[in-house]
């Protein structure tokens, strides 16, 4: 593990200087690596796609409400306009850097370097337009003076990111002579072509079942598309490797030196202490500290904080919990996630002994990857409010269970916008300056600087994007 780590290190200190682009307003520099090797685009790309997923977590986990801000009126939780610029620009930063890549692997045959290049590209590409709506793509990567790429319609590229998964699986699956991915460079696979088909092919059930408000779904589709997925946790894509603590960990950590972050929304510690739905999740001790009081507590959205940060009146991120421990796991794409894809998806199909039997699975399957003891799993899913059997099933309970197994993920606000926010309980945040939930997020500053001419304009963050219409 220290030589890994050794390795790893090495190659992002190298790659960490690559990556100037034109349209990201990148200045010459001479001490930048012009022509970086491929397994050394391979650690950047890989780590960086990893870390937008958190980047873009992060800010979305206040809108899903699974945090929530210590400070009252906080403009991100209450729906002002807030600026992203540098999730905006570390994402195309990123992908930049994939599409040198993949250029550079074309050039020599590097099959299986195209095809890792094009499935990140492609799961980039698809949490910018669920976040954000239309943004530039076709335009934006081509490097040399365009300032001013087009903004391409985010249907269109949902289907472009369709493609891109697509030809990523069938670059990997090509035979002859290849670049071999370097195990300690991929910090998502170590180099695992076979686990890399499988994220892709699972990529593909999360981008079909992200359209279930479109007349074009068809939930038996997904289901056969989800038999090429993952068959069991260990297909996980996670990454592992980090420059520092992991990110959630950081979080934690940083809310015990008084940097207050990383505190639990209300709404999300009363669907799990019983309080919402009757039944005590044995997943929040996982997560959660324990208040003063012994017992765990929520701050409410857009209220802020009840005590003074430094009391434990309210629950937060524990710096031991699985999601935030030091070197916590970031989960990319999760076997638990396929199942909850495959409950919802044979619930519109109306099998529901499909449904219910791939729901249960969903519950056991996050409760295993977190460490939950067996007596108490079994206990929680043999509980009547959770096992209502297959002729009891409903949309509602798949939604729930696929919420929380979901902690922190983006995915989740995709989730909770197909849904339109129908969680039990689930409120607008004290103070919102939108009498409805928001929808998107918008543009940021840095693109109206570069680009403004090109920028769409938008009516809110109420305006709903296109997987989100009818």
């Amino acid at each position: 593990m220290k030589r890994l780590n050794q390795l790893i290190y090495i190659s992002l200190l190298l790659i960490g200087l690559t990556g100037c682009s034109k349209y990201l307003d990148k200045l010459d520099n001479p001490n930048l690596v012009t022509d970086p090797p491929l397994n050394g685009l391979l650690g950047q790309t890989t780590y960086n796609t990893g870390y937008n997923v958190y980047r873009m977590g992060y800010t979305v986990s206040y809108f899903t409400q699974y945090q929530a801000s210590s400070t009252k009126g906080s403009d991100t939780e209450i729906y002002n306009e807030v600026d992203y610029s540098t999730t905006w620009t570390a994402f195309y930063t990123n992908m930049m850097n994939i599409q040198e890549m993949v250029t550079k692997a074309e050039a020599v045959g590097a099959f299986h370097h195209i095809g890792v290049g094009k499935i990140m590209m492609a799961y980039s590409l698809n949490m910018l337009i669920t976040a954000f709506g239309d943004i530039p793509y076709s335009e934006a990567l081509k490097g040399g003076e365009l300032l001013v790429p087009k903004f391409d319609d985010q249907t269109s590229l949902h289907a472009t990111s369709m493609t891109l998964l697509d030809e990523g699986i069938a670059a990997l699956q090509q035979t002859g002579a290849s670049l071999n991915l370097d195990a300690a460079s991929d910090v998502i696979h170590q180099g695992n072509t076979e686990a890399w088909i499988r994220t892709a092919q699972a990529l593909k059930a999360r981008f079909m079942n992200q359209l279930t408000k479109k007349a074009s779904y068809n939930a038996n589709n997904v289901l056969t598309q989800l038999g090429s997925t993952y068959s069991s946790n260990a297909d996980d894509a996670m990454m592992t490797v980090f420059r520092g603590r992991s990110p959630w960990n950081q979080v934690a950590y940083n809310n015990t030196v008084l940097l207050l972050d990383g505190w639990l929304s209300e709404q999300f510690v009363d669907a799990l202490d019983g309080t919402t739905f009757g039944v005590e999740d044995p997943r929040l001790p996982l997560i959660a500290t324990l208040t003063k009081f012994g017992d765990y507590r929520g701050t409410p959205n857009g209220a802020g904080r009840i005590g003074t940060g430094t009391d434990d009146e309210e629950s937060y991120l524990s710096v031991d919990g699985y999601y935030s421990k030091g070197n916590a796991p970031l989960a990319l794409v999760t076997f638990a996630e396929m199942k909850f894809i495959e409950a919802e998806a044979a619930f519109r199909a109306d099998d529901k002994p499909r449904a219910y039997a791939a729901y249960l699975a969903g519950i056991d399957a996050h409760m295993t990857k977190l460490g939950v003891a067996t007596t108490a799993k079994e206990t929680y899913i043999n509980n009547p409010t959770v096992s209502v059997g297959a002729e009891n099933i409903t949309l509602e309970l798949i939604a729930k269970e696929k919420y929380v197994a979901m902690f922190l993920h983006p995915e989740a606000w995709v989730d909770a916008r197909r849904f339109d926010y129908n969680y039990k309980d689930f409120g607008l945040p004290e103070g919102a300056v939108l009498n409805t939930f928001i929808r998107r997020l918008a543009y940021p500053t840095v693109e109206f600087s570069r680009n403004g001419a090109n920028v769409p304009d938008i009516s809110g963050l109420d305006e709903k994007l296109a997987f989100d219409k009818p």
